[in-house]
């Protein structure tokens, strides 16, 4: 069984590509810590694997989302994976990303991952998409056959986030019933400043945040409602699904909205609580 307290030494910390980016994860992660880059649909993939590129550069392990709709061709994918691979990446996430329409010959993740695939699998790890709360776009029995489809391709699930602890629970139960056995990264929502949340969606380099919360809005009613969202209290009670052997949860992935510091700060908060209860247990 793998204990809250596993979960949060290790997680994965989600980021977005913007001019202080670099800078903050510097200041406020952990050298060592894995942090995963987005893609734009707007302005394409130059600045993931331009970040992704520098993060590694300083020692993290880096997984670059490489979003299948911004793909824009068979040579640009080449050159993608050699500079990837030439800094030492060796995991990377596929979603199909919200290109429209599509800047290449990729229409969605699963064409893309065959074409790695044929590729000659040069990454060791592959990370694709689950919908634990449904797609704004797409039907639920959609998306778990998707990830079925996808299985052969891939060597691991990333969540998208969730406000449902017993939801979260539910579909777990669902997508190992299907068959899905790959490991889990339980997607997890960060603490979130409302100011700075704000004022982080307006600018340029967060119009994926943005247009994320748009397609979102219960995702600003749980930030500002009155004992809304709380990571902790959501952590709390999703762990009898996280930490059962038959969910085959691998580890968290920490959506911080680039909010660095306190999601760090929460962290290693968490982690001091989840401790003091082992040893008091």
């Amino acid at each position: 069984m793998t204990g809250l307290d596993t979960l949060l030494r290790a997680p994965r910390y989600e980021v977005i590509p913007a001019r202080a980016t670099e800078q903050a994860v510097l200041d406020h992660v952990p050298a060592g810590m894995t942090v995963t880059v987005t893609a734009s649909p707007v302005k394409g993939l130059e600045p993931t694997v331009d970040l992704a590129e520098r993060l590694a550069g300083h020692g993290y392990r880096v997984v670059p989302h490489l979003a299948a709709r911004s793909v824009e061709s068979q040579q640009h994918l080449d050159a993608i994976v050699a500079r990837l691979t030439a800094c030492g990446v060796d995991d990377v996430f596929v979603p199909g990303g919200d290109a429209s329409p599509p800047a290449g010959p990729f229409d969605g993740a699963l064409p893309l991952l065959e074409r790695l695939t044929e590729m000659g699998r040069p990454f060791v790890r592959v990370g694709i998409t689950g919908y634990p709360e449904s797609h704004p776009k797409i039907h639920d029995d959609i998306t778990i056959q998707a990830m079925w489809d996808k299985r052969r391709f891939a060597t691991y699930i990333v969540s998208n986030v969730c406000f449902d602890p017993a939801g979260l629970g539910r579909w777990i139960q669902r997508i190992r019933a299907r068959g899905v056995a790959l490991p889990l990264h339980v997607g997890l929502a960060g603490p979130a400043e409302r100011s700075r949340l704000l004022k982080m969606a307006a600018v340029a380099g967060a119009a994926e945040s943005a247009r994320f919360i748009t397609r979102h809005p219960g995702w600003i009613l749980r930030f500002w409602a009155p004992g809304g969202y709380s990571p902790d209290r959501f952590l709390d009670r999703a762990a009898p699904f996280v930490t059962s052997p038959a969910a085959c949860v691998a580890g968290l992935h920490l959506f911080t909205f680039n909010q660095l510091q306190p999601a760090e700060r929460w962290r290693v908060a968490a982690l001091g609580r989840t401790d003091k209860s082992l040893l008091a247990g």
